[in-house]
């Protein structure tokens, strides 16, 4: 099948206009008329992310994360995105993101987190809107199977996303049922969330002055922009799996994130 074939795919199950208005989804480098040798699924494109895809001979790399946000007077390899494109360029390989699109798209990067964590009667809480006929949101919410108490989900998110450290405010003193969430910078969802009734809000960053005033009101738990959004490659192969049962593609072994935890 043609690269073309398998954005129309992505773009019909998280249609652009679904992204926010600071985005830049979609399309990043390349000609989508060639003919699909596999796609390398990832969060970020970095320099070694098309090595892997060059050394697999995948001609289309798919990231969460879009390589290209400002723009460029000159492209010289002065920094990495620049010398990404240079490389991708270089080498006939075709670069696509799906962000805040897949974001806010049903089966997107929220309910992914949901999944990981066994939310049920999952929905969205804020920011909903239709176009292209698929309904979108900013954030989700779901019950867990069982009501938890708050160090319980600390445990869980620990274990369920490799987390090494969960930032929280002080830790609630009552169950824990209704849990909302955004994957990646989610904190201006907080308020969303604590008037949907949530007893917990997880996300992947927040500032230290957001933390402030919600004691006991609510269980904030950050658990890193990357680990909230691991699983997102996972999401871009069932899409292109259910699709194109043939098609070659992989979820690439690197991780990208780029802080440490010493």
């Amino acid at each position: 099948m043609k690269i073309k074939e398998i954005v129309s795919a992505l773009e019909r199950f998280a249609p652009l206009p679904l992204q926010d208005g600071f985005d830049n989804a979609g399309l990043q480098i390349g000609l989508t008329d060639a003919e699909a040798t596999g796609a390398l699924l990832c969060l970020d494109v970095t320099e070694a992310i098309l090595d892997e895809a060059i050394a697999l001979g995948y001609n289309l790399v798919i990231s969460h994360h879009p390589l290209i946000f400002k723009g460029y007077k000159s492209i010289t390899g002065r920094d990495y995105v620049e010398r990404c494109i240079l490389k991708a360029i270089k080498n006939d390989i075709v670069v696509y993101a799906a962000h805040t699109n897949l974001d806010n798209a049903p089966g997107g990067v929220n309910f992914k987190i949901a999944e990981k964590l066994g939310l049920r009667n999952v929905q969205f809480f804020a920011g909903e809107k239709e176009v292209d006929g698929v309904k979108g949101g900013e954030g989700v919410i779901g019950e867990v199977a069982e009501d938890l108490a708050a160090d319980d989900l600390v445990l869980m998110l620990k274990e369920r996303f490799g987390v090494e450290c969960v930032q929280c405010n002080q830790l609630l003193r009552r169950p824990i049922r209704k849990v909302a969430l955004c994957g990646g910078a989610g904190a201006f969802l907080l308020d969303a969330a604590i008037k949907a009734g949530a007893d917990a809000f997880i996300t992947g960053e927040m500032s230290y002055h957001e933390y402030f005033g919600h004691e006991q009101e609510i269980q904030i738990c950050v658990i890193g922009h990357y680990q909230s959004e691991q699983f997102t490659g996972e999401i871009f192969r069932s899409i292109i799996q259910e699709n194109f049962p043939d098609a070659k593609c992989c979820i690439s072994e690197i991780n990208t994130n780029p802080i440490l935890y010493l």
